[in-house]
């Protein structure tokens, strides 16, 4: 039977909210980092440590298949490195024979995890209900890119990053 492990998003900890899990806890580096001591999530974020909560880093090659899809999705600039750190990790994750479920109320990693088709649960927020494909498109012509661009080149105008489609999920774990 495959280990079930929960990998845990800093919204998780700043939530609040308690977690019964079934499974190992895993988070990142860069998830740690993002908790100083002090303060109320600082203390959840040690009880964690002290339940069994494991630190890992993903290998370097996952970056790169977490990278490419966001650039697939235009998700690539609404990613931190700790958000892509963390589904390198779940990309690892899975590919060594885990059930990985990642738990955050960021909608970016949740776009990027349908993509790769890993599970992914909300904390506070319910949660996407569809896939989102991001372009940049020119204010002035409407010319579309699907790299970033700030000035587009035909006409000089701004270039804003916005959503070109949406596509129905296909049916997941809800709890």
């Amino acid at each position: 039977m495959k280990r079930k492990v929960f990998l845990i998003d800093s919204s998780v900890i700043l939530s609040g909210k308690p977690l019964v899990l079934d499974g190992v806890m895993v988070t990142t580096p860069l998830v740690e980092k993002e908790f100083s001591p002090g303060g109320r999530s600082y203390r959840i974020f040690q009880f964690l440590l002290e339940s069994g909560l494991e630190i890992r880093s993903p290998s370097k090659e996952m970056f790169k298949v977490v990278e490419e899809v966001a650039v697939k999705t235009g998700d690539i600039d609404r990613l931190s490195s700790t958000d892509k750190e963390l589904l390198a990790l779940a990309v690892e994750l899975m590919r060594e024979e885990n059930k990985v479920i990642i738990l955050t109320d960021d909608y970016a990693i949740q776009n990027i995890a349908a993509e790769l088709g890993i599970e992914y649960r909300g904390m506070s927020q319910r949660g996407i209900t569809k896939k989102f494909k991001w372009i940049w498109r020119c204010r002035g012509c409407g010319m579309v890119f699907t790299e970033k661009t700030t000035i587009c080149p035909r006409c000089g105008s701004e270039v804003k990053h916005v959503l070109y489609r949406k596509k129905p999920l296909e049916k997941r774990d809800s709890r």
